[in-house]
């Protein structure tokens, strides 16, 4: 069973995702806690993985048994299930939390989440580009269904933009990858390297195009400047679980662009497409992103402006390019999709407390509403996201500052950094004093409290936040040797192309062709 542990994340919240859509007609209550089951199971896998890749071992599985680059490929190196047990934490979190009421807003709630942890979890295994593409389109047609769940007029209008960046950059997706496999012959990231640097220069110039396409379309994901204006009011609108878990969509986008970019520009026709194009876009959506924080007027646009934030961070580390940036940026990534999400549940339980909702109203003064737990989680994530000591936000952000000293860019980095994390705590200083120190008027009496799922999801994102900066120093090992993984392309490439089918159980092909010879003979 160990052996097919590899594709369990992506089948077990499919057949899951299935069973929900199966089950709630007839035991709705039951839908729940079959999904809870499903995010717990992945989250299992993810940890088995997660050992195992403590080796260093790359382990390639072969979906219909056929050896690369003809079949289809999952490799499980450090990266992958880095990934894979943050989504799954995530995961857990979100169908926690939902059981408190969100799920009941509307219809398929479980089923949509699963499935979308299944399109999330298989486009960080995958190896070959068409089905990355696959995958991409799977959970985005999921957070279509999540993003209208209890839909608003906020949602609608949030969601037609979302939609329409997603379908351009899926039809961009499509072009590029086409342009590639006209070019090579092939799709699959292992075998493409070799093949990209066998080109010749008209070809070469395609290959640079199509590539550029690529970026374009990750860059949609991670929510890059020029391309970010969708994620804030999207964010924003959506219910707390789902904007939680869409707190790993914008790192999907990270991660596309961290794969390919280790992968496949490297010296040759693709070589410094990106070296110069990332720092300085991702320390523009940085810049800017700092700005809409500062100028917000609703909590839940300074948190997805928030998120914006991070994406730009982490894509300066990727532009950086050397080892040190990327292991910075991983440190990075952990501390602050934790931090987004739990905020996002934060967020949810001042409106439920709150007559006027998230809206940051300068005007309101008078005595504090005693919130102490909600004024302390808040401040917990704030603390986070603006990357102060001494939480796991402020290391990653200190080794990002680190890993550029010495570069052309370290005082481009250290300035936008350091301007923007300010500009950041005092965003969310100001909204943590409009939020709990309020007029008693201003708070309803009717809401109802936060029911026991919801308090553990958000203890359980409280205490992994917190658990994170304890951890500062085996999560920075693990992320430095994940980047020296990622530079070592030949042992990804060697690892993927060398694996062999296994020998089937029933030689069934052998038997035909005898039967074959045989009714010859006769």
């Amino acid at each position: 069973m160990t052996a097919h542990l590899p594709v369990l994340p992506v089948v077990i919240p499919l057949l899951l995702g299935a069973a929900c859509v199966l089950i709630e007609r007839k035991s709705p209550r039951s839908v729940g806690a079959v999904s809870l089951l499903s995010t717990v199971l992945q989250l299992g896998v993810a940890l088995m993985l997660l050992t195992e890749s403590f080796s260093g071992h790359i382990d390639v599985y072969l979906l219909s048994n056929w050896a690369a680059p003809f079949g289809i490929v999952f490799a499980v190196d450090r990266l992958a299930t880095l990934m894979l047990t943050l989504t799954a934490l995530l995961g857990v979190v979100v169908a926690l939390w939902s059981r408190g009421g969100d799920d009941r807003r509307g219809p398929h709630f479980h089923a949509f989440l699963q499935f979308q942890l299944m399109g999330l979890n298989g486009a960080f295994l995958t190896g070959d580009l068409f089905n990355l593409f696959v995958f991409f389109e799977v959970l985005l047609a999921s957070s279509y269904a999540l993003l209208l769940h209890g839909a608003g007029t906020a949602q609608l209008r949030a969601s037609v933009h979302y939609i329409v960046f997603n379908l351009v950059g899926g039809a961009l997706f499509l072009v590029a990858a086409s342009m590639l496999y006209g070019l090579t012959g092939t799709l699959n990231l292992a075998d493409l390297m070799g093949k990209l640097a066998a080109l010749g220069p008209a070809d070469a110039a395609l290959a640079r195009a199509a590539a550029g396409l690529l970026i374009l379309v990750f860059a949609i994901k991670a929510a890059l400047l020029p391309l970010y204006f969708w994620l804030p009011a999207t964010y924003g609108s959506a219910t707390a679980p789902v904007a939680a878990l869409f707190a790993i969509m914008t790192k999907l986008g990270v991660y596309a662009i961290l794969r390919v970019s280790t992968l496949l520009f490297v010296p040759g026709p693709l070589d410094g497409l990106v070296s110069t194009a990332l720092p300085v876009l991702g320390l523009a959506t940085l810049g800017l992103s700092a700005i809409g924080a500062l100028a917000a007027t609703r909590l839940a646009s300074l948190l997805g402006y928030v998120v914006v934030g991070s994406a730009g961070t982490l894509l300066v580390t990727v532009g950086l390019g050397d080892a040190n940036a990327i292991a910075a940026g991983l440190v990075y990534l952990v501390n602050s999709t934790l931090v987004a999400a739990g905020t996002f549940l934060v967020l949810d339980r001042v409106r439920r407390r709150q007559d006027h909702g998230d809206t940051l109203d300068p005007g309101r003064d008078g005595a504090p509403v005693a919130r102490a737990r909600g004024a302390g989680l808040f401040m917990l994530f704030a603390m986070g996201a603006s990357g102060l000591p001494p939480l796991a936000g402020f290391f990653g952000k200190a080794l990002v500052l680190k890993a550029s000293l010495g570069g052309p860019w370290a005082v481009a980095v250290w300035s936008v950094t350091l301007t923007s994390s300010l500009f950041v705590l005092v965003s969310l200083a100001r909204a943590g004093v409009y939020l709990f120190w309020k007029p008693e008027a201003s708070v309803s009496n009717d809401a109802p409290p936060l029911g026991g799922a919801e308090t553990v999801a958000l203890t359980l994102v409280a205490a992994l936040v917190v658990g994170t900066s304890a951890l500062a120093g085996p999560i920075t090992s693990f992320a430095e040797k994940t980047a020296a993984q990622l530079l070592d392309r030949g042992h990804y490439i060697g690892q993927v192309l060398a694996k062999r089918p296994v020998q089937a159980a029933w030689p069934i092909r052998a038997e035909l062709e005898e039967r074959l010879r045989s009714g010859g003979e006769k």
